[in-house]
């Protein structure tokens, strides 16, 4: 495939001239962005012969500035806004895979790019498999691959139609409804579909009988009245990536098999991914126990990310706890480090980058939507998975129930209080003495010299209480000290040793 039919050339240069856009900020992955040069040569050109062209006169010749943007702050996935804003441009192409967020200031243009396919073995296997499968077959795919699913149907149909075979079930087929995005508008609508813009579309997404329609990864469908996705078996054609395990996770309950379009062989094992979900439940149990939560803030671009932070903080403050917000770009084990104090962290950010495997990290990193069942008292685990905050946003408001009452914890093994009644901790503060401060406790011992295990609940109540808060000036003696020469030389032999000799 030539290079300018990859990177979409001639629909990027159309859609800055037709929204006359004259800042345009072009965003690379780091494995694309060895073509980014090539890139805005090629689209420089092109979008001069398309002014050339224009037969309109409107005599507008302001020039279009190209900036090329690299190392985001956040994900690569999402659109970098943050980035865009610091050379005022008007919207950003976004290259290579993309989660599709929406976003909250700038339009946005999405190449997906081009991935070679064999259209033949891919619809060799899913014949293969329809034969064994007696549910309809919903075919999901990666974004790279949305330029193959048109020839794949028409392949499908002359197959099915030549051999004559009696599938047991039925295709049902994806669409991707638009190749560029504008801010959304109101928050509370993060999930509407956008207007097409390609002709990608499929007459079951587009007709209008009544049904629910599924969005996720820029992708959409839409089910009949009284249908669901458990009444489905799913195949994804793409690679194993965040876009997959979005799929697994959100629909957990369904069959699921993957066609890996380079190596051009199924894979139905998928037991890795499905294991996730019981690390999941894993890391909820342990926010339960946690006294203090760091919400940490992994996007800046994606629409409706300020409203789930505070939703976020009332969730945690109405369950007792105490909540610290956190910005500090991509999260590592040793950034988090530096927050020893919080017990567990929030992680805001896109639905394919919300899960990080904090097997390294010191304190745990769960979802919003984890949250949500953490620390709403009474919440159960159902089995659904929701990955994107926009579909937190859109329910109705958390009400914590009683949180007086014990609950039973799973991890220290008995009944535990979330809520401790003030006028008897004040009564019992007073006949207790301060021990000793271990890492994330107080020791203090009562009346019968006993030692009592009380969780630091503030990060000032866990810092005063360490036995090393870094290096303070003396209060006592604030007058300058006199100061020395040193040595000067080598460790081998000083100035001054030399001397001696």
């Amino acid at each position: 495939m030539d290079f300018e039919s990859n990177y979409d050339i001639a629909a990027t240069a159309h859609f800055i001239l037709t929204h006359n856009f004259t800042r345009v900020a072009l965003q690379f992955p780091d494995d694309l962005l060895k073509d980014s040069t090539k890139v805005v040569t090629v689209l420089r050109k092109r979008l001069q012969s398309l002014r050339e062209c224009d037969i309109t006169g409107s005599g507008d010749e302001t020039e279009i500035g190209l900036y090329v943007m690299a190392d985001t702050a956040y994900g690569s996935c999402c659109v970098d806004e943050v980035g865009a804003s610091h050379i005022n441009a008007d919207c950003v192409i976004h290259y290579g895979h993309t989660c599709f967020s929406p976003t909250t200031t700038l339009p946005a243009f999405f190449v997906f790019g081009k991935s070679s396919i064999c259209a033949a073995d891919c619809v060799e296997r899913l014949s293969q498999y329809a034969l064994t499968n007696s549910k309809p077959i919903m075919v999901l795919f990666g974004l790279e691959y949305a330029h193959s699913i048109q020839q794949i149907r028409k392949v499908l149909l002359e197959s099915s139609t030549s051999c004559r075979s009696d599938f047991k079930s039925e295709f049902h087929f994806a669409d991707v409804p638009s190749a560029f995005m504008f801010p959304s508008k109101d928050i509370k609508k993060l999930n509407g579909l956008q207007e097409a813009a390609c002709d990608c579309g499929h007459k079951s997404s587009s007709d209008g009988a009544s049904g629910t329609v599924y969005n996720i990864g820029g992708l959409t469908w839409k089910l009949p009245e009284g249908q669901s996705m458990e009444d489905y078996s799913l195949f994804w054609i793409g690679h194993d990536n965040s876009a997959f395990a979005n799929i697994v996770l959100t629909f957990n309950a369904c069959e699921i098999v993957r066609y890996d379009a380079t190596k051009n062989q199924m894979v139905t094992d998928l037991s890795q991914q499905r294991r996730i979900l019981k690390r999941r439940y894993y890391l909820v149990e342990r926010a339960k126990d946690a006294n203090i939560v760091g919400i940490l803030v992994g996007t800046l671009g994606v629409a409706g990310y300020l409203h789930i932070i505070n939703q976020m903080m009332e969730l945690i403050t109405g369950a007792g706890k105490k909540a610290y917000t956190l910005v500090m770009g991509k999260p590592n084990p040793a950034k988090l480090a530096n927050f020893p104090e919080c017990d567990v962290f929030v992680y805001v950010s896109c639905a394919q980058t919300a899960l990080l495997d904090s097997k390294e990290y010191l304190a745990p990193v769960i979802t919003p939507f984890e949250a949500t069942i953490a620390f709403n008292r009474g919440s159960q685990w159902t089995g659904a998975y929701v990955m994107g905050f926009g579909d937190l946003i859109n329910l109705p408001q958390v009400q914590v129930g009683n949180q007086e009452e014990a609950r039973f914890s799973f991890l220290q093994g008995g009944y535990v209080k979330d809520f401790e009644n003030q006028e008897n901790v004040e009564e019992e503060r007073e006949t207790l003495a301060l021990a000793n401060a271990t890492e994330k406790a107080l020791q203090l011992r009562d009346n019968c010299n006993s030692l009592i295990k009380v969780d630091a609940k503030s990060g000032a109540e866990f810092f005063a209480n360490r036995s090393y808060q870094g290096l303070n000036m003396p209060d006592e003696n604030t007058s300058p000290e006199p100061f020395f020469i040193g040595r000067s030389g080598r460790a081998a032999g000083y100035e001054d040793e030399k001397n001696k000799h």
